[in-house]
């Protein structure tokens, strides 16, 4: 599978979590999946996210291999700062758990790896 297309299902699937975050029946009392925290303001950091990730995937290749470099580093500092707030807000601002933590620290290291582990499919010649 190439870069292109992982990024094009990463944002898929961010885009449907950040919708579901706004679903009362998928998130009772402020928890997705009755254990992830979100509010209005993870919900669009994940809207945009999966935005960026399938334009990512659109542009080719290389613009995918750049937005899981970027993608990982950002979700590291995110899990970072996750564990440090613990259960507070992020910022202030974004909701988070430690839930929200452990998986965004599985997320930064999925995306590091294929940000620079893994080589971006050759482009056919003709």
């Amino acid at each position: 599978m190439s870069l292109k297309q992982i990024a094009i299902i990463f944002g898929v699937v961010f885009v449907v979590v950040g919708a579901l975050g706004w679903v009362p029946a998928v998130n009772p009392g402020g928890k997705l999946l009755g254990l992830f925290d979100v509010n209005p303001a993870h919900n669009f950091v994940h809207l945009a996210t999966g935005i960026v990730a399938i334009i990512a995937g659109v542009s080719g290749e290389k613009a995918s291999q750049i937005f899981f470099q970027v993608f990982g580093v950002i979700y590291g500092l995110v899990a970072v700062l996750g564990f440090y707030y613990g259960d507070q807000p992020l910022l202030g601002i974004v909701s988070n758990s430690s839930a929200d933590s452990v998986l965004h620290v599985v997320i930064a290291i999925v995306a590091l790896y294929l940000g620079f582990g893994m080589k971006p499919a050759a482009t056919p010649t003709t």
